[in-house]
Parts: structure tokens; sequence; C-alpha cells
């Protein structure tokens, strides 16, 4: 079992040392972790600051791999936080610095953060979720310095309506664009702790993800203390394999590793 989506307190958001999280992960018998933590440049919330040092995390991961050798696989992660005006920012960081595995997410929309509901305002929930997907898709035909695409559904998150809309169009695009470039997308399974009905994406994303040609797929738990390590993954697994999924990835040296599901459940 790999969960590929965590933070640490190198993440903003986040409190938990990584020894907390490694020690909780060796006892559910995880084989492998990737640390992903937070950089989104120019975030729009003036009271949290999503970067941090990068040589002391990647002194850190050293240190840990060191430390529990033999006992778990940790990979250096990262997650970015995409605007139209930060790609070419982040072609800079990803070229400079030597990451196992990059996760491409977009917690912005038009220069507003999707937490705190303002992006909402203006718009009706079909709008809003239009023009965070046209954002998205902007992104990532502009941006290709990624292996795959974290929570595409997250504006389900932070809407306060349901939308009468699939996006399936738009979708069918991102997911085109992603999948001819060899990348892929991540389900990530804290959206059943967000209140949603599943992971993000959403059963009927993932399935056009597969019918688009889709391969490269992830499994994270996007956890920010230990004890949501791993959450749902039993459950999230077997509804991959329901799906037709045969295969989740894990990644060393931004190069997908393919691992069976059938040997996973």
């Amino acid at each position: 079992m790999f969960d590929y989506h965590i933070h640490s307190d190198f993440s903003a958001d986040c409190e938990t040392p990584m020894e907390k999280t490694i020690e909780q992960a060796i006892k559910l018998g995880l084989e492998e972790i990737c640390f992903t933590e937070h950089i989104d440049y120019d975030y729009p919330d003036a009271s949290i600051q999503f970067e941090f040092d990068l040589d002391q995390y990647d002194k850190k991961l050293k240190e840990m791999q060191i430390a529990y050798a033999g006992k778990i696989r940790i990979k250096k992660g990262i997650e970015i936080g995409v605007q139209p005006h930060l790609l070419d920012r982040y072609g800079a960081l990803i070229n400079e610095e030597a990451f196992d595995f990059v996760i491409c997410s977009m917690h912005t929309t038009e220069g507003k953060d999707l937490h705190s509901g303002d992006f909402f305002k203006n718009y009706t929930v079909e709008e809003a979720h239009q023009a965070y997907y046209e954002e998205l898709l902007h992104c990532i035909k502009n941006y290709k310095n990624f292996d795959v695409l974290g929570h595409v559904d997250l504006v389900k998150r932070y809407s306060q309506e349901i939308s009468s809309k699939d996006y399936h169009d738009i979708l069918t695009e991102i997911f085109k664009e992603i999948i001819s470039e060899g990348k892929g997308i991540e389900l990530n399974t804290s959206g059943v702790r967000y209140g949603l009905e599943s992971g993000m994406p959403s059963v009927d994303i993932l399935k056009l993800y597969k019918a688009c040609g889709g391969e490269v797929l992830t499994i994270g738990s996007d956890s920010h203390v230990e004890t949501t390590l791993a959450y749902q993954f039993k459950e999230s697994l077997e509804m991959l394999q329901a799906i037709g999924f045969r295969y989740v990835a894990t990644f060393a040296d931004r190069k997908p590793v393919f691992h069976k599901i059938e040997s996973l459940t």
C-alpha cells in the first residue's frame, strides 16, 4: 500500500512532524509514502504563506530516509498550486529542484482562494465550476512539468451548492491534454472526510478518465495529521478495480512505477 499525498509541518497548514506520520505509516503496514508539501506562490489569503525552505526540506527527507531505511520507503514530492500568472515561476522551481513526484493542483480561481467562499459570491454554482475548470485547462495547456493533477474536482468541496452539470466536456479536454503527455491524476480520498459522497475526483469523473484512455493514477489521503493516513484506501481500491483500473502508480525520479490493484486489496 502506498500513500502519495501527505503533508508535514513543512506545509503552512500542517503541524505534524514527519516522524509521527512515518511511524504511523509503518504501523499501518504501508510500503511507501510520499511527502507532497504545499507551495502556493502568491496565495490570495495574506494570513497564510504556502512556501518553505527547500534546502531544509531536502535535508530532512534524507535524514528520514536514512533513519527508516528497511522499514519504509520515503519519497520526496511537492504539491504546487498553479495560477495562470505563475506558470513560469513554477517551471523554474521544478527545473532547479529534484523531486520524485510533482502534484499540480489548483487551489484558487481568478486570483481568489476557494476555501473562504469569496470566489463563489458573484457566480451561479454552474458559472463558478465552469470558471474553475476553464482556468485549470488553461494552466495545464501552458504548464507541463508535473506528474499528476491533484483533486481535479476540488471546486466541489468548497461550493455551497451541487451543480446540475457534470462538466464532462471540458474535463475530457483536460484529460486528453494530460494523457497525451503521459501524465495522470490522483484519487484524493479526503473528499469523504470533508463531506463529499466520494473522494476527489468523483466516480463519474474517474470513469471518464478511464474512457479517455487514462492509466496513470495515484492514491493519496491528503493527510495533515497522522491519524488520516491511508484513509478509505481499501474501499477506494475496490472501487477503482470495479471501474476497471488495474494499476495504481508510485513514482521514482518523476517516472511512474505501476502496481497491480489486485495485489493490494
